[in-house]
């Protein structure tokens, strides 16, 4: 059966607390392979990371891989925040470059800290980690073309990472034209799917501006009317499952759901695709 994890992020606010612990406890029958928790821009939400992954792990049982990033730190406190994770039994990290701070134009290392996500995902695989890292099947907006990006992932792999999640992207072929191309570059690792459930149209169509996903305009237009209709997020269940369906008849071994901390759509559709346990099943229905 297809494999599937589910990524949360830290909450900020006593409500989004409750809204977090209500979606894990919404998603967790769901059997996931594993969970993420993110990590805000320079590292801003550093604290409210850690103490995420700490509950969900204690609380639910869950495997959770731990975001962690090159921003703003140096080698040493970067691996500090990872020794934490392994005193707590985190066996998993997921592995990234990270955004530039708030306000700055793009990505600067720190003078001692890690220069690029491989030369991170060495020294955690170094340390023991299972390390995941991201993917783009589209071009990264730092990036100079597609096949640079392809170039920093086999690093990264090469460096020690075991799978790669992707960026969100809405069409099925754009993931096949990217694991294709990564084939034909060597690169034999499992690629995992990013799946962005649409709670939002037009919020989903402004996270695929700042990351640079093609926007279908057949989507923009089916979203439109879905709207006006009434039945937007019937529309919404539909595109996602008939997403992820694709993927899985083209051979796709498991799919990474980007949750935004709201359970109901990611939950609808992994029941539509046949992935829940029977159990969890009966608890939601």
């Amino acid at each position: 059966m297809t494999r599937i994890s589910f990524e949360f992020f830290p909450p900020q606010t006593l409500d989004a607390s409750f809204r977090l612990f209500e979606t894990v406890q919404a998603l967790a029958p769901m059997a996931p392979e594993f969970v993420s928790v993110t990590y805000g821009a320079g590292g801003t939400t550093r604290k409210l990371t850690h103490e995420a992954v700490g509950t969900i792990r204690r609380n639910y049982g869950l495997n959770v891989a731990a975001h962690l990033t090159c921003v703003d730190a140096t080698k040493a406190e970067t691996l500090e925040i990872a020794d934490a994770y392994k005193a707590e039994g985190v066996t998993e990290i997921v592995a990234l470059r990270g955004d530039a701070p708030k306000g700055a134009p793009r990505f600067t290392p720190h003078p001692q800290g890690f220069a690029h996500a491989a030369e991170l995902v060495g020294a955690l695989a170094a340390k023991g980690f299972k390390v995941r890292v991201g993917a783009y099947p589209e071009r990264h907006p730092d990036a100079a073309d597609a096949r640079a990006d392809i170039h920093w992932l086999k690093a990264k792999l090469d460096a020690g990472a075991t799978s790669a999640i992707t960026q969100f992207f809405f069409e099925a072929e754009t993931f096949l034209r990217f694991r294709d191309a990564c084939v034909k570059e060597g690169i034999t690792a499992e690629l995992i799917p990013g799946i962005l459930p649409i709670q939002s149209w037009e919020g989903a169509k402004r996270f695929a501006q700042r990351c640079g996903a093609h926007v279908p305009g057949r989507l923009d237009e089916g979203f439109t009317v879905a709207t006006r209709d009434g039945r937007e997020d019937l529309f919404a269940l539909a595109q996602c499952t008939t997403l992820c369906d694709r993927l899985i008849s083209e051979g796709v071994g498991a799919l990474h759901f980007y949750t935004l901390n709201r359970p109901h759509l990611t939950r609808e559709v992994v029941r539509a695709l046949g992935l829940a346990p029977e159990v969890a099943l009966e608890k939601v229905a």
